[in-house]
């Protein structure tokens, strides 16, 4: 259930409130969102994986995890705070979680991963250019002039 949303670490971007699939959010007076249905809230975690910066907390609990809340900075501290990105493979310097599956390592899964963790190519080689030859060319529009192009083989 979401628990936390940090008004220090969020950027105002919204993408929580749009992906929660139960409308658990309202934006707040200053942007930041708040959470005003909490009990709709069903642990789906989409808020926190959409989430740029870290800043909510989804306890993995369908009912409130105490009645006071729980303490943000204990949270940030022990990294737990938006810590459901990095289970995920979410979020810049992150590993895809497909990328910590057990099994073999496929043929070129390096090429699958995103940019930024790729490693680099080999320069690519270039070769001169050479003049086009002409090529024979057949028109659809006249089968006599495309069967006369065409030569007979040699015995």
């Amino acid at each position: 259930m979401i628990e936390v949303v940090s008004a220090e670490r969020c950027i105002a971007c919204d993408k929580c409130v749009l992906a929660c699939p139960t409308n658990v959010f309202d934006t707040g007076a200053d942007g930041v969102p708040v959470i005003a249905r909490q009990d709709d809230c069903q642990t789906c975690f989409m808020c926190e994986a959409y989430c740029p910066v870290d800043a909510l907390f989804v306890a993995p609990t369908t009912h409130p995890a105490a009645p006071e809340g729980l303490d943000e900075a204990e949270l940030a501290a022990d990294g737990r705070l938006g810590s459901y990105r990095a289970h995920i493979g979410w979020g810049r310097g992150r590993t895809p979680g497909a990328r910590l599956a057990v099994g073999p390592e496929l043929p070129g899964a390096a090429r699958m991963v995103a940019p930024s963790v790729r490693e680099p190519e080999p320069a690519a080689t270039t070769t001169p250019a050479t003049p086009a030859t002409p090529a024979t060319t057949t028109s659809t529009t006249a089968p006599a002039q495309a069967g006369a192009a065409r030569k007979a083989p040699t015995p």
